[in-house]
């Protein structure tokens, strides 16, 4: 499913150093708060739920 929202970590302070994640039909893409505009970085669902896994321990 493909998601058009981006979403902000819940754990983001107010410091606007923040990454940005939205669902693709591949699996993610995430993009740099401060610099929208340049670029956005995309994974595929396996590389997404790793990044997670090791985020998340």
């Amino acid at each position: 499913m493909m998601n058009e929202h981006w979403k902000k970590s819940t754990y983001s302070g107010a410091s606007g150093n923040c990454v940005e994640a939205r669902a693709t039909a591949q699996g993610a893409a995430v993009r740099d708060t401060q610099h929208r505009h340049l670029a956005e970085l995309s994974l595929p669902n396996t590389e997404w739920t790793a990044l997670l896994s090791v985020l998340t321990r």
